[in-house]
This record gives C-alpha cells, structure tokens and sequence, in this order.
C-alpha cells in the first residue's frame, strides 16, 4: 500500500468522525459539509508535503471549524452589505382602486356577465 493510499484511507476514516463533531457543536449540515470537505482538501494538499500531524482528526476539526467561521462571517458581511430586497411598491388605498379599476391593454373586459351583475346588486 503506498503512501498516497493510506493518506486517502486516513481520510476516508476521519470525515464522518469530523463532520459529527462539527455537527454536534455547531449545527447546519450542509455547512458543516462544506467545512468538512475544504478541510479535507487542505489535507490532502498538505500533508503529502508536511506530513501527516501527530493528532490528525483533531488538525482537520481545528481547520474545518475555522473554515465553517469564516463561511458565517463571509456570509453575515455580505448580508449587511446588500440592501434589503424590495417586492414591490407600498401601495396606498387610493392606489389600490385606481389599479382595480383599469384593465390590462391587452384584454378587454365585458360589460356585464352573471356573477360580476349579481354582486353589484
């Protein structure tokens, strides 16, 4: 079995055990996921250069928590960057009727028909 393979097997083991932790501390499984999978890249990028670190699971749960931080900092910035979204125009009482009475150009609106006469009445 060569390096590489055992650095993968390592790996394979960890993940589940690391996205738990982050689970259980902080909640949100697709962004603990998301952590977990950055972490697990910059292991592999890491460590066949480095070596392994003598506490393995506890280097990927420090670096996948750091990375979870920096997504709900990064996240939270660009909410308070961004405007809040507008639906539409606060429409007043007087604009409400003027927009019920005029109909749209393309079709035309009847006169009269059953239940439109009923209610009137």
């Amino acid at each position: 079995m060569s390096a590489s393979e055992r650095l993968e097997d390592l790996l394979r083991e960890l993940a589940p055990q690391v996205l738990g932790v982050l689970l259980h501390r902080y909640g949100g499984f697709e962004e603990c996921e998301d952590a977990v999978q950055e972490a697990l890249l910059a292991a592999a990028m890491q460590w066949p250069a480095e070596g392994v670190p003598e506490s393995p699971r506890s280097w990927l749960v420090t670096v996948a928590s750091r990375r979870l931080i920096d997504q709900v900092r990064s996240e939270q910035a660009r909410r308070r960057r961004r405007p809040p979204r507008r639906y539409g125009r606060r429409r007043t009482p007087a604009s409400r009727r003027t927009q019920a009475t005029k109909a749209p150009a393309t079709t035309t609106t009847p006169s009269r028909c059953c239940s439109c006469a009923a209610i009137r009445r």
